[in-house]
């Protein structure tokens, strides 16, 4: 079973006395744009295709008043037209304004940048709805590299910045209520809070989004328990990179203090936990998110953390992270407790730097790199208040009783005031402990240990620890176990493992091309074939769950830059057959590419002459034929381009078949690019990575581009698609 069904949801969830009753005895009503309702309602059973203004001050209803309950009865709220693409969604469907005792149940609402949003409102609750497939963005990352359009930033919400990002449900001043029952599927968020309280959110499904799970902001003394937030991600590709880009399952920002978090499966996310202090705490070195308690989750798969939590004071207990880069980065942390965790197979168990008296005891850490790493920089960055009025040495940790099992290195530590290490056992350890610049007091006493999961914990911590919910549902579906592989990231986000698809093993590029077949148990077939020359096999059978079959493609010579194939696959719970297709699009362009530094006398923001002056003042830094011009980094890898102030000019011809095409770019820091001599795109002032493109016919064309680069990292992608240009240009920065 790979996600819970929404009918199994509901029968975990308690109905409060009295609420179906009410719900029955309610009027019936139709929906339509500007409905206000201020009393109980029970929808007419529709599908309501209602088209919103794409303002979010602009809601298609609006829920005003106390004791307000909206049943929607069967009813589907529809904001875009079927087949519609997920970034083509807009607007606001439904604002709860203010009110008390208000409750929206049974909701399936799809389509638009927002659906539930509340504010002002005492005791909400939002039950056994389906907000799935609302908006997201398209993603530029791709196979073999990273694009820095798709990084998040979620540190300021001083003024609803988040409602950017869009949401199944945003909720901004709203104390006390419950979040329960519900799906979030297919979207970038499913729900983030801002300046709310009291709020306990159980027994939902928030899984294979873009962004977020949950996202917490100024909200504190909630409970958010029993849920499944997995696959909230992006910014992965196997074998290639693993970034997460600062998605996460959950979120936990800018003094959201004293929530408990505990019985969530929170797996494959980009971080599973990300807990920041806030930019007030930044500037100020006061405060943060602290005195929150992380109990019995797992934050198992993450690309980059399993928990992320820093600046701050809190208490990690009895987690499990598996297979993640880092088990817990704490950088900057401070009386933080990390105890009877489960840490396995990540890269780093424990990661802090600049941490101070902070307890890591009866933790189980096995595998990887290094169990414990603590340490202090020589050097802090200068434009932090941070340091400045908070004292960041790395002093007072204490490492005790944990378990060190076949990790290369159980304890290092450098830079740091003194270090007790206290009965730790180490168990096929290269080295137990490699300490610098740190005075270590160790006592290795022999004892019997019960580490992680089996850890005695203190009878202070002990009280702090909260019991199972009755009625709380399990999270222990099949999909959450399998490994960090298992996240596939294409360009609307993670993929479900429900249906089939084609995935490359290898670069696209590679000839011939390995593709995963992947999806539920069950056959599959070779339905169409175009621009091929081979195919490994043309029928097989997906034997496993999470486990492909594979497929080994040959593209013809004359078809290398376009081909494709078509299967079909019948399995799981489909008697049907479901194709899914694979399509290589890449026109062949020789670019000749030429680099040149530039300075204050050749400066291109400032002199609309520079690359003329460049080309006639001598040689080029670099000048070679490419195929593509298609990077990203911070340190060039290429000999003889400086890290800074150079410019690139590039120029090639391509041929198209009839038809209709795009030419897109992703530029950091600006572009220009002109077509058979005319200026199409002209992002001249300089800029963080964008997205720009402009129309383009078929036939044979002349291609120009002119690139510069001032500092920081460097992205270039200049690429022709088929098709009109898309609605959308990615995620809203700032990237």
């Amino acid at each position: 079973m790979l996600a819970r069904p929404l009918a199994m949801l509901l029968s975990l969830v308690p109905v409060v006395a009295g609420g179906t009753l009410a719900s029955a005895q309610a009027p019936a009503l139709v929906l339509r744009p500007g409905l206000v309702i201020k009393r109980p309602v029970r929808l007419v059973p529709n599908a309501y295709r209602l088209r919103a203004s794409a303002s979010l001050d602009s809601p298609l209803v609006v829920v005003r008043g106390d004791d307000v309950t909206v049943d929607f009865a069967g009813a589907t709220l529809l904001g875009t037209a079927d087949g519609s693409l997920p970034d083509e969604a807009r607007g606001l469907a439904i604002l709860v304004d203010g009110g008390r005792n208000v409750t929206i149940r049974g909701a399936r609402i799809h389509g638009f940048k927002v659906a539930i949003r509340a504010r002002g409102t005492h005791g909400l609750r939002i039950v056994d709805s389906d907000l799935s497939r609302n908006w997201k963005p398209r993603l530029y990352s791709v196979v073999e590299h990273e694009s820095l359009v798709d990084w998040l930033s979620f540190h300021h919400n001083e003024h609803n910045e988040w409602l950017r990002f869009g949401a199944a449900m945003y909720l901004e001043d709203v104390h006390g209520g419950e979040i329960h029952g519900n799906v979030v599927e297919q979207g970038m968020n499913a729900l983030l809070v801002t300046r709310s309280d009291s709020l306990l959110v159980w027994n939902n499904d928030f899984s294979f989004n873009s962004g977020l799970g949950v996202g917490l902001y100024r909200s504190s003394d909630n409970r958010i328990m029993h849920n499944e937030f997995d696959y909230n991600v992006r910014g992965h590709s196997e074998g290639f990179y693993h970034r997460g880009q600062d998605s996460a399952g959950i979120l936990l920002y800018e003094q959201s203090c004293r929530n408990v978090i505990a019985y969530n499966s929170v797996t494959h996310g980009g971080d599973g936990l990300f807990l920041w202090a806030g930019q007030s705490t930044m500037d100020t070195g006061q405060g943060g998110a602290n005195d929150n308690l992380v109990f019995a989750n797992d934050f198992s798969y993450a690309p980059a953390n399993g928990i992320e939590a820093t600046f701050s004071r809190n208490l990690f207990a009895r987690n499990r992270v598996t297979g993640s880069d880092y088990g817990v980065w704490g950088g900057y942390s401070y009386d933080t407790q990390i105890v009877g965790n489960e840490l396995v197979d990540n890269v780093t168990g424990i990661a802090i730097e600049h941490g101070q008296a902070n307890r890591i005891e009866g933790n189980t850490v096995r595998g990887g790199t290094t169990g414990v790493r603590l340490w202090a920089d020589s050097i802090e960055p200068s434009d932090w208040g941070y340091p400045k009025h908070h004292d960041t040495r790395s002093r007072g940790n204490v490492i005790s009783d944990n378990l060190f099992d076949r990790t290369r290195v159980g304890v290092r530590v450098s830079r740091s005031d003194t270090l007790r290490l206290e009965r730790n056992a180490f168990v096929a350890s290269d080295s137990e402990v490699i300490a610098t610049t740190t005075v270590v007091m160790r006592s290795d006493a022999s004892r019997s240990f019960r580490t992680g999961a089996g850890a005695v914990l203190p009878a202070a911590l002990q009280e702090r620890l909260v019991g199972p919910l009755p009625n709380a549902m399990p999270t222990d579906r099949p999909v959450a176990r399998l490994p960090r592989s298992a996240i596939i990231v294409d360009e609307w986000g993670p993929y479900d493992w429900r249906t089939p698809k084609l995935w490359p093993i290898d670069s696209v590029r590679a000839v011939p091309l390995r593709l995963a077949v992947l999806g539920p148990i069950g056959a599959w077939r070779i339905v169409t074939a175009r621009g091929v020359a081979s195919l490994s096999k043309r029928t097989g059978r997906i034997r496993a769950f999470g486990t492909p079959d594979t497929l080994i493609v040959t593209p013809a010579a004359a078809s290398l830059g376009d081909w494709e194939i078509t299967i079909a696959h019948r399995g799981g719970d489909r008697a049907q057959w479901v194709n899914a297709a694979y399509r290589h699009f890449e026109p062949r362009i020789a670019w000749t590419e030429r680099v040149f530094a530039w300075n204050e006398a050749t400066d291109p923001r400032e002199h609309a002459d520079a690359f003329a002056t460049l080309r006639q003042g001598g040689a080029a830094l670099v000048e070679r034929r490419v195929p593509r011009l298609d990077f990203v980094w911070y340190r060039p890898p290429v000999n003889g381009i400086p890290q800074q102030r150079w410019a690139l000019e590039a120029t090639g011809g391509v041929d198209l078949p009839a038809g209709k095409y795009t030419i897109q770019t992703i530029s950091d820091d600006a572009i220009r690019v002109w077509v058979d001599g005319a200026l199409l795109i002209d992002h001249w002032q300089p800029h963080e990575s964008a997205v720009d493109v402009a129309p383009l016919g078929s036939g044979k064309h002349e291609l120009r581009v002119q690139y510069m680069q001032v500092d920081g990292w460097a992205e270039l992608r200049v690429e022709i698609l088929r098709g009109p240009p898309p609605s959308s240009r990615g995620s809203p920065g700032p990237h």
